[in-house]
This record gives structure tokens, sequence and C-alpha cells, in this order.
């Protein structure tokens, strides 16, 4: 099963392999809200990434069940029930992300409201038939978009696990810096831990 969020410790759980992505510029700041704007649809250069329903549950789980992801997402012997647990986690959102006219993959949300610790965190999987299009960065860019201009955060943090050398080389396309290695943060399904990267982006970092 899939690690829980802390109270006063957003962190984002896994992440896909994604693609890469250049350039700058320079994000207007909104004020921080207490209430949650949930966003219809959200327009990547590529993507759109909308609030995923039951109905995305088959074509969710199909991409999770995928050899690449399952082994940053795990998800047990039913991956349409986990994926229907993601869903209906308190305090996490999770947008589907829709390339072609069709579900690709997820990016999730999170946040610390506490105003002396407020952020935001995002993690992702795609379609490992998908990587290397620049689908999955789109997606992470959009997503950071609207949480620094709508949700008015001022810092995303994401946490791939250390050998996930795309998954960084992307992250560090977005914007997202290295923070530390978290030792021994994540247990596998062999019931062996891992190391994770804790990475995280202010908002003039983040990139076109």
């Amino acid at each position: 099963m899939r690690p829980r969020l802390r109270a006063g410790w957003c962190l984002p759980r896994r992440s896909g392999l994604l693609a890469l992505c250049s350039g700058q510029e320079e994000i207007p700041r909104a004020k921080a809200t207490d209430t949650v704007t949930e966003p219809t649809t959200l327009r990547g250069a590529h993507v759109l990434l909308r609030p995923a329903t039951p109905h995305d549950i088959p074509a969710l789980a199909a991409v999770r069940a995928t050899p690449e992801v399952r082994e940053r997402w795990r998800g047990g012997t039913d991956m349409a029930a986990a994926v229907a647990e993601d869903l209906a986690e308190p305090g996490s959102r999770t947008l589907a992300i829709e390339y072609a006219d069709r579900v690709v993959g997820a990016i999730q949300w999170a946040e610390e409201t506490e105003p002396d610790y407020r952020h935001a965190n995002i993690d992702i999987y795609l379609d490992p038939a998908l990587h290397g299009n620049g689908l999955g960065a789109d997606a992470v860019r959009t997503l950071a978009r609207y949480l620094i201009t709508d949700r008015g955060h001022h810092r995303l943090v994401i946490d791939p696990a250390a050998d996930n050398e795309p998954a960084i080389r992307c992250y560090r396309k977005v914007g997202f810096r290295p923070v530390g290695v978290m030792r021994r943060y994540e247990r596998a399904e062999d019931g062996s831990w891992h190391d994770a990267l804790l990475m995280d982006l202010l908002a003039e970092e983040l990139t076109n």
C-alpha cells in the first residue's frame, strides 16, 4: 500500500519516469487562500489535466500495472482497488492526464495549510509508452503553475527515488532543485528500503 501524507509533513510519494523540457519565465504569485479551488481543467502545451473520476479507474489501473510504473507505485494484486483508494484519499487530489483524447496517467497534489509551513507537493505517473515526448514535464509544469498562481504557494516539493535518474532530470528542467537524500525512505515490495531525493521548487524558479 502507498504511504500516507502526514499533517505537517507534506511530501509526494512516488515519481514515474518523465521526459525533459527547458526554458524559464517569471511566475506571478497569488495570495494564499483557505478554501481549496478545484480546477475544472488545466491545459498544458500538450496535455489536459482534469479531476479524475471513478470512470477513469480502468485506464489508470492499466497504466499502474505496467512494469515501469508498478516498480515505483506498487499497488498489490488489485490495481483497480489501489487506484480507487488513491482517488478517495483525504487531503490528496488526483487529476487524470489526457493526451490525444485518452487518459494516459495521473498527477496528484496535496498541501500543508499551516501558514508558517505552507507548501504543496506533486506526484505523477505516466504511460511508459509515451515517455520521452515531454508529456510528463508538461503535466508537472501545468500543475505547478496552478499551485503557484491559483493556490498561492511559494514552494513545491517532490521526492523521486534517488535512483530514478530520468525523473530527476525532468524535475530539474521544470525548476526543481535537489535538497538532500532521504536515506531508506521507502520500502519496496520485496521488503528492502531505498533512498529518495527530496527536491523543491520556489515560485520564481518555475520554467517554461
